[in-house]
């Protein structure tokens, strides 16, 4: 990402923007119910060796993470650039204060495998093309096993108007670009949440694993 497109990004879902997206994502029982239902899909290909620590890039008010609460005991670390998304994280005893990171996907202030599971719901739709495989370099780095990513899907990439503005939703075939990307990951699973079954909104979600053989 040039320094003009970073700024752009930064400066959307830091300021009213993005308080804006806090504010739009209230926490309801119908909806945890449905995350926690896509997630215990996710999970199923990680029982075997389930994950102790877990972190989402972009966690926003940690919907995902609330939901992952009810099947797990991991330990949680975000990422979240929005300063009332990460305030709301930590009222809420979602995430600890020093488990809760401030910045974007490009550059991760975490060691090398330093989680066993690292995913995104809904992130990387956001990442400009040009900075994709940057922030996936960084969720694959700090993974020792898992990356989970679940997103809106096209066959080809496609930007999207979103909420008034260009350059700021972007759809793609984020599995094959992981696999094209990163040959030592292997598919576990994957997945379609079809919104009039599921409440989710049309989202493909992909399990991967790192192979260490």
């Amino acid at each position: 990402m040039n320094a003009k497109q970073q700024g752009k990004q930064e400066a959307l879902w830091r300021n009213d923007f993005g308080d804006d997206y806090v504010d739009r994502n209230a926490v309801t029982d119908a909806h945890l119910a449905a995350l926690t239902a896509n997630w215990a899909q996710v999970m199923r290909s990680m029982a075997a060796r389930r994950p102790k620590t877990i972190f989402e890039g972009g966690a926003n008010i940690g919907l995902n993470l609330r939901a992952l609460r009810r099947l797990t005991d991991a330990r949680f670390l975000a990422l979240e650039p929005n300063g009332k998304a990460r305030q709301r994280l930590i009222d809420d005893g979602i995430v600890a204060a020093g488990d809760l990171k401030d910045g974007l996907l490009n550059k991760i202030d975490l060691p090398d495998e330093s989680v066993d599971l690292s995913f995104t719901s809904g992130v990387l739709i956001h990442v400009p093309p040009a900075d994709l495989l940057a922030s996936c370099r960084e969720l694959v780095r700090i993974s020792k096993r898992y990356v989970v990513a679940i997103e809106y899907f096209a066959a080809q990439p496609t930007e999207v108007p979103y909420r008034g503005h260009t350059e700021a939703l972007f759809k793609r075939d984020f599995g094959g670009f992981y696999m094209e990307h990163f040959p030592f990951l292997r598919v576990l699973d994957y997945g379609f949440a079809w919104k009039p079954l599921t409440g989710l909104d049309n989202l493909t979600w992909w399990v991967f694993e790192k192979d260490t053989d």
